[in-house]
This record gives C-alpha cells, sequence and structure tokens, in this order.
C-alpha cells in the first residue's frame, strides 16, 4: 500500500469519527417532553449524617407523576413557569345540579399549580394548554364546567413574574376511558417542549 493512500485511508477515518462525534453531541430541540420532575425529596441518609442519594439513582429520571413539578419553557425567551399536577379527581361531579357530563362521559378533573418564573408575566389560558391521553394515545381537550373538585382557572389567567396560581381544569371523557397521562404545554399549547404527569 502506498503511502499516499494510507494518508488518504488515514483522513477519511478521522473525518467520520468527528461527524460521529457532532451528531452524539446533538440532540433533539423541537417538540421535547419533559416528563422528569424539577426536583424531588431527597432520601434520608442512613446513620442521620448529611449525604445524598447515590449516583446509581440520579441514571434514570423518575417519570413525573401526580405531585411533581416539572419546569417548562414557553417560545419567549422570559416565558417559563413551573407546574405542578397538585391532585386529580376522577369521576368529578358537577357543582351543581346543572353541572352534568354528556351521556356516556365522565368529568375528570385535574388541579394545577402554575408559578411563573420567567421575566415575563404569565398571560393564557390554561385550558388551551393542559390535555389528557389515554392508554391508547387519545388525546382529550379541556371543558368549562364547575365541579366538585375545586374552582376552574379564571380565562384569561394573568400570574405576574414570582407568583403563582391555583385552579383546576376539568375534561369530559368517555366513561370506560384509561387515561394515562396529563400534559401540558404553554403558550396555549404551541411552545416545543410538553410536561406530562404519569396517571397510571
Amino acid at each position: 500500500m502506498s503511502v499516499r493512500l494510507r494518508t488518504r485511508r488515514s483522513a477519511a477515518v478521522l473525518l467520520g469519527a468527528a461527524l460521529l462525534a457532532a451528531a452524539t453531541a446533538c440532540g433533539p430541540t423541537d417538540n421535547s417532553v419533559a416528563t422528569s420532575p424539577k426536583s424531588t425529596a431527597a432520601a434520608p441518609a442512613a446513620g442521620g449524617g448529611g449525604g445524598s442519594a447515590p449516583a446509581a439513582d440520579a441514571k434514570a429520571p423518575a417519570v413525573a407523576k401526580t405531585g411533581d413539578t416539572i419546569a417548562l419553557k414557553g417560545t419567549e425567551k422570559g416565558n417559563t413557569a413551573d407546574v405542578t399536577v397538585v391532585k386529580v379527581v376522577d369521576n368529578a361531579k358537577g357543582a351543581d345540579e346543572y353541572t352534568r357530563p354528556a351521556a356516556g362521559k365522565r368529568y375528570v378533573t385535574v388541579q394545577f399549580r402554575i408559578k411563573a418564573t420567567g421575566t415575563a408575566a404569565y398571560s393564557d389560558s390554561p385550558h388551551n394548554s393542559a390535555k389528557l391521553v389515554d392508554s391508547q394515545g387519545q388525546n382529550f381537550e379541556a371543558t368549562i364546567a364547575e365541579t366538585d373538585a375545586g374552582p376552574e382557572f379564571p380565562v384569561p389567567l394573568a400570574i405576574a413574574p414570582g407568583d403563582s396560581a391555583l385552579g383546576c381544569v376539568t375534561f369530559e371523557v368517555p366513561a370506560d376511558a384509561k387515561l394515562d397521562k396529563a400534559q401540558f404545554t404553554l403558550d396555549s399549547g404551541f411552545a416545543q417542549q410538553a410536561g406530562q404527569w404519569k396517571l397510571s
């Protein structure tokens, strides 16, 4: 093999390695789904002394569930919020005798806490941002209905930077639907990042 041929092969190998490294370093930037809670309670250290959980616990982030907070980003740089699913009331009852789901349907109410963490105020409708997803992957959008689970968010909702609001979003779903997760996306569902909380 000539020196010139060996040189060309070596250059090709180096170029291929550089391209592979660059591709590995780049991750997906659009339509991301956040399922990991922003923070979880630290496990108590053995022996009563200070310490942290073993490093192995951090390898696979836990899927967010009811009670967890997810930090979400909007389409604008200053639009960020910490969103928590506080509770989920399945088969919620209407707040009065006139509020009832349609035949063959049931109400599911999710109570969220939204904290505006960016430099801009949160100004949006949480009802447009929230969805429920069943085990078949079907999405259900919110309905405007007061239930016994708690007051609904006002429409629109405004939260000053650093402040938070607590409110409910109600969904009318088929009576036999097996719900899998709750989802929340800033900017009325148009932001690129969606927070998801496992319900089952």
